[in-house]
């Protein structure tokens, strides 16, 4: 059995394993208010790469992490990225009408709606991780480690900042900043997230942190080469918005080959951070060279 073979099955396995664990740690559609829980479930049970979740398995891979604490720990980070994705697609944000290749939340129900939907399932994720069956100090840490990676100081600030630069010319360290607090730190969060739960020591987390931090700037610059150079259809959603709207990216600042140079340097690093976790660390690896060499 060759390697790639082996990660395909992992892949499948840990796919199919955060569906079930959304399916069961989301309210059902019959619980009152039905159209919210219905928009909920609309929203994170979508489709998706889950890249996030996947991250915080094979992390948690690497140490004594148990299987139902890593469930918790997964569908709590991606509550957090459905909720972001919610309320980036509306219209006081970046105006979008699909994603997933399926209409926005707040084109298959509502504006108020998908505003509550984005609400909600942030608030569904800490509550998820604070019920997580793992020592209370695992658990603290973990919910420590969400708040900052997806408040001011990371993904929202990181929006924020996006927001700010439409229309204007950041360079080289103002780009790099808004994607690591944009997308990177809920990527570095998941891997962190797998990490505590398997109880790794601090020169692993060190390890970890490397590895993230490489991979996150990685993910961002291949979705702004994507945007540039693939199709609606392909994406699953509307590509060429970026540039539409004027905002800076690494293929606008920087051109296409640097962009896409500088993801393969990145997706290297990342790999070489995780030398000394040996084969336990395969899943990790495979995830970087998936993430840099996606086609959406």
């Amino acid at each position: 059995m060759t390697a790639a073979f082996q990660f395909q099955e992992w892949l499948n396995s840990h796919s199919q394993r955060i569906e079930i664990a959304l399916d069961g740690l989301l309210d059902s559609a019959q619980t009152i208010p039905n159209r919210l829980h219905e928009a909920m479930r609309y929203a994170a049970q979508g489709g998706g790469k889950r890249i996030r979740p996947l991250l915080v398995y094979a992390a948690g891979s690497l140490g004594d992490a148990k299987a139902q604490a890593l469930d918790s720990a997964a569908v709590a980070i991606e509550c957090i990225h459905a909720y972001s994705l919610v309320h980036d697609d509306l219209p006081c944000m970046d105006d979008d009408d699909l994603r997933r290749g399926r209409p926005t939340v707040h084109k298959a129900f509502d504006e108020a709606t998908a505003l509550l939907v984005g609400d909600a399932l942030q608030t569904r994720a800490f509550e998820v991780l604070a019920n997580a069956p793992c020592d209370a100090d695992v658990r603290l840490r973990m919910i420590t480690a969400l708040s900052v990676a997806s408040g001011s100081r990371g993904m929202a600030g990181g929006q924020a900042i996006d927001l700010e630069s439409v229309g204007k010319k950041l360079d080289l360290a103002g780009l790099k900043q808004m994607h690591a607090m944009k997308t990177g730190a809920l990527l570095s969060c998941a891997v962190e997230l797998g990490g505590l739960a398997a109880h790794l020591n601090t020169s692993q987390m060190a390890q970890l942190e490397k590895y993230s931090t490489a991979l996150g700037l990685a993910f961002q610059i291949v979705d702004d080469v994507l945007d540039a150079t693939a199709d609606s259809q392909t994406l699953g959603k509307t590509a060429g918005k970026d540039a539409a709207a004027n905002k800076p990216t690494y293929v606008t600042l920087m051109g296409l080959d640097y962009a896409q140079k500088q993801a393969k340097e990145l997706q290297e690093t990342a790999i070489a951070s995780l030398d000394g976790f040996g084969i336990k660390a395969v899943a990790l690896k495979d995830l970087a060279l998936l993430v840099v060499n996606r086609a959406k």
